[in-house]
């Protein structure tokens, strides 16, 4: 992989340069990352992290996404260089470069390397798919509007509004 940036991902063999991410993009992954840590501190489930950090699944298929989660109990394929193996949870917020991958190949190849819960993170609907991939790769089984709230099967106890996740001082 070329030493970034730009930073690239390898999706089913392709090499994809992944652009940098707009101010809302970065607010909300960076909010998303506040909210899981913050939880964290009080209860000792694991480790987030943010992108650009790459998660490598197989040979062909090494992802930067931008929030992800790995239980205490899967901290083995936590390494110096990235993450080895598929974290626990996924969270992609949309972009227009990189939406296509996220809603499609990425999501799938989630699935079948063992992630079990997947956020798709759309700033313009300002709304949040939830897939649980053992369940089911294709249908979510929820979507939540910026005035709702849901607790996360990955990190139970954890109650996400998804309007604190939404809100940015730049945007708003």
């Amino acid at each position: 992989m070329p030493e970034g940036p730009p930073y690239f991902q390898v999706i089913e063999g392709d090499l994809v340069r992944s652009p940098a991410n707009t101010t809302f993009h970065q607010s909300i992954s960076c909010t998303i990352a506040v909210l899981i840590s913050n939880f964290l501190g009080r209860h000792r489930q694991g480790e987030v992290f943010i992108g650009p950090l790459d998660v490598f699944l197989d040979d062909v298929n090494v992802y930067q996404p931008d929030v992800f989660f790995v239980s205490e109990q899967r901290r083995s394929i936590v390494t110096d260089h990235g993450i080895e193996g598929a974290p626990d949870l996924i969270v992609e917020t949309l972009s227009p470069t990189t939406a296509r991958y996220d809603k499609g190949s990425k999501r799938k190849i989630y699935a079948r390397h063992g992630v079990r819960e997947f956020w798709l993170v759309d700033p313009e609907t300002r709304a949040i798919q939830v897939y649980l991939l053992g369940k089911d790769a294709e249908t979510p089984v929820a979507t939540h509007g910026d005035k709702a709230a849901f607790e996360s099967v990955v990190l139970p106890g954890r109650r996400v509004k998804t309007a604190a996740i939404f809100k940015s001082s730049l945007r708003n």
